[in-house]
């Protein structure tokens, strides 16, 4: 075989190469659309019902299609002041169009909700872990939201990426979550650390598991903290108490400070988000339970309230329905229902 009959395979051998690699990155794609479209679907249906039965009775812009598009939106738990904003540009563009087409009506509602969530802002839902170092991610959240298995389903992604990954059992008051966070621990096949005692100070377990983890070269460190509300200014001084023990090993950590959310629990869980808001640096939202609401624009109503960007959000119970929130696949499968006529 010639020199150049040689060079000729070898470069087709690659081509071959870069398009098994292009198949496989688009399988896995559709795998991940899937699983947006099969946990949204109850939130689509209400937003294709709603959108459906307004442009059905209406035509034109008038004062009824104004207030029923309002009802829709609010109904769509998207919140009062990201109503108004997406309602005055949905009104705004209808009356300049001088639209009178429902199609074209169903549209515009849809751009506009869409188009809001990432106007005048970078919507980054990577989380950038720094190589050769102790990454520390902090997660918070009220009892009952999924916040253990958050940090569960967490430490598995990182673990199947190849990563050391330690938990650090820092919600000491409530009975009960220490235990739970070990069962999934033990599950997952990741060491965790625990309080020495009962109600050992939070700040202390996370100075012990940050030491522990660096004796044993773990570069992802998720720490579990204290869901409870009754008491903000014990939350505020224990979560500022926390931090400044992070930082004491590495004033450019956490590089993460996560906020579970339950997306069913609708105005209640931006409420909660102001709380946390209040007494710590929130850096994102892991939105869960999604795939059991029919109120997806809670994650407009976050940004809206926020400007915090949701990093996952997840659709079910196992340890593979964590997913990083991704605006195209989210907006295909909140939309998947609706039909636009051509």
């Amino acid at each position: 075989m010639s020199v150049f009959n040689k060079l000729k395979k070898l470069f087709s051998h690659r081509k071959d190469v870069s398009e098994q690699i292009a198949e496989i990155n688009q399988k896995k794609n559709e795998i991940e659309q899937k699983k947006f479209d099969q946990g949204l679907k109850k939130s689509s249906s209400v937003l294709n019902d709603s959108i459906n039965k307004i442009v059905a009775k209406h035509h034109r812009l008038d004062d009824e299609l104004i207030q029923n598009i309002e009802e829709a939106l609010l109904f769509f738990d998207i919140g009062t002041n990201a109503t108004q904003k997406i309602l005055t540009a949905i009104t705004e563009e209808i009356k300049y169009q001088r639209i009178t087409n429902p199609d074209l009506i169903r549209q515009i509602i849809i751009d506009k909700l869409f188009i809001y969530y990432i106007q005048d802002t970078f919507v980054d839902t990577s989380i950038k872990l720094i190589p050769n170092k102790q990454n520390v991610i902090l997660v918070t959240g009220v009892n009952g939201v999924g916040k253990t298995t958050s940090i569960a389903k967490l430490a598995y992604k990182y673990k199947m990426e190849h990563h050391k990954v330690c938990l650090i059992a820092g919600d000491t008051f409530r009975a009960g979550a220490v235990a739970q966070l070990e069962i999934w621990a033990n599950k997952i096949g990741v060491p965790i650390f625990k309080p020495q005692k009962s109600g050992q100070d939070p700040a202390s377990v996370i100075y012990g598991g940050l030491e522990y983890a660096r004796k044993n070269m773990i570069d992802i460190v998720i720490c579990d903290t204290s869901g409870r509300l009754q008491n903000k200014i014990h939350l505020m001084n224990e979560l500022k108490k926390i931090q400044g023990i992070i930082k004491r090993f590495d004033d450019t950590q956490p590089i993460e400070s996560l906020l579970v959310i339950d997306a069913t629990t609708g105005q209640s869980g931006i409420n909660q988000a102001k709380a946390f808001n209040e007494v710590t640096n929130i850096t994102g939202i892991i939105l869960t339970k999604m795939d059991s609401t029919s109120k997806g624009g809670i994650v407009l109503a976050i940004k809206d309230a926020f400007n915090l960007p949701v990093k996952f959000i997840g659709f079910g119970e196992s340890l593979e329905d964590l997913k990083i929130f991704d605006l195209e696949m989210f907006i295909h499968g909140l939309t998947k229902e609706i039909h636009i006529n051509e």
